[in-house]
């Protein structure tokens, strides 16, 4: 695929170049309390516009229901880009309408703008191939090239992601670039021991990945809701803990299939209620009451998790342990994330709320290999499933 890299050789003064990035940062009103994505699309849009190119930013926040909604705007987006460009980021009122193309012809050489977000047009996720299409020729209307540099949304079919890129030179961003170079090296030859940490609330979640890895991997250390419905597979009661009882069965056979890989919490930390303020005890994974929730893993399965970890050659996080937004349930999250630092291995964290954690509990991020921007895209790939929007970079 060409790069960002030729691009910039081509030469890009004077040029209108569209860049699909991820904004898609968490909001408390119009507060972004994880900017962890802007940061990592200023690399692209800033060697562009340094390059003195006319930068035109396209991106979504949330799931709007295909019109525009004020609580989805991107216009906090558009201040944080700019205070961390050290440059204006212009926004336009809309994603291709007269506000678009007024703003894009304003812009002077090293200029930015950002779109509205994308997904106030219903075009830009339809199913329908020709309505995509009508709205990626509006895109490419706006540009002379396109940089795909948004890694989590390449697993979507979608205008700004794949249809536009049938329609102007396009190139990899060095974002996308770099995810896909360490999710081959997680999937081609990776060094064992292979341990993968997996969290989040649902089994049915991360089905597909589990099914996936567990052939390739030499242990998946389970945390995080999930971990429920697997201990209710062993017949431990789980209280009022999350429980997916459909997956039962599903979990029962990956555990007789993969005994010695599996790693279930020994100990979970419950709860009375959903709360900070909640009472807590700290129990056997075999001893939780009924009536009570597990919100957390326990300090003996982070110990255990813990020694694992330290002797592993790569490690691939996520999902979180617990509840690590709730101070009495982050300990789970924050053990493993700070074994997978003090390890040797090549670790890599996967994206969505596991890299929020690290954030959000202070972690250094420099201690892991890589922090992944696209949680469900890395787990699509390492699926084995064709991303859309790298696809048509390599085609």
């Amino acid at each position: 695929m060409k790069t960002l890299d030729d691009l910039l050789a081509e030469g890009v003064s004077g040029r209108r170049v569209l860049v699909r990035a991820d904004l898609n940062v968490p909001l408390d009103g119009d507060k972004i309390t994880d900017d962890g994505r802007v940061r990592a699309s200023l690399p692209t849009i800033g060697a562009l516009a340094d390059a003195g190119a006319r930068v035109v930013v396209a991106a979504h926040l949330g799931r709007p229901k295909g019109a525009p909604e004020a609580k989805y705007s991107l216009a906090p987006v558009a201040a944080r880009l700019g205070e961390l460009l050290g440059r204006p980021v212009a926004l336009a009122d809309d994603v291709v309408g007269a506000s678009a193309r007024a703003t894009v012809a304003g812009l002077a050489d090293g200029g930015v703008a950002l779109l509205e977000n994308v997904r106030f047009d219903p075009r830009e996720t339809s199913k329908d191939a020709a309505e995509r299409g009508a709205l990626a020729d509006e895109y490419a209307a706006l540009a002379d090239a396109f940089v795909s540099d948004g890694f989590g949304v390449v697993h979507r079919k979608q205008a700004s992601v794949y249809d536009v890129a049938t329609r102007l030179p396009a190139y990899a961003g060095g974002l996308v670039l770099a995810e896909v170079e360490v999710l081959k090296r997680l999937t081609d030859g990776a060094e064992r021991p292979y341990v993968v940490a997996l969290g989040g609330s649902k089994v049915s979640d991360k089905l597909a990945v589990i099914s996936s890895l567990l052939p390739k991997v030499d242990a998946i250390l389970v945390g995080g809701g999930m971990c429920f419905t697997f201990l209710a597979a062993e017949g431990l009661g789980v209280g009022d803990s999350l429980l997916e009882a459909e997956m039962i069965d599903t979990c029962k056979r990956l555990l007789a299939e993969y005994p010695e890989k599996i790693v279930l919490p020994a100990d979970v930390v419950i709860a009375d209620a959903f709360s900070a303020e909640a009472n807590t005890h700290t129990v056997l994974a075999a001893n939780i009451r009924e009536g009570w929730k597990g919100l957390d893993i326990g300090p003996i399965t982070v110990e255990r998790y813990g020694a694992i970890l330290a002797g592993a050659g790569t490690v691939f996080w996520n999902g979180p342990m617990g509840v690590f937004e709730l101070a009495p349930f982050a300990e789970g999250t924050r053990g493993v994330a700070q074994a997978i630092v003090d390890s040797a291995a090549f670790s890599v964290v996967g994206g969505g709320d596991s890299a929020a954690a690290v954030r959000l509990l202070g972690l250094p991020e420099d201690g892991f290999s890589h922090i992944s921007t696209g949680g469900g895209a890395s787990l699509e790939y390492l699926e084995g499933k064709e991303l859309p929007g790298v696809a048509i970079l390599e085609a």
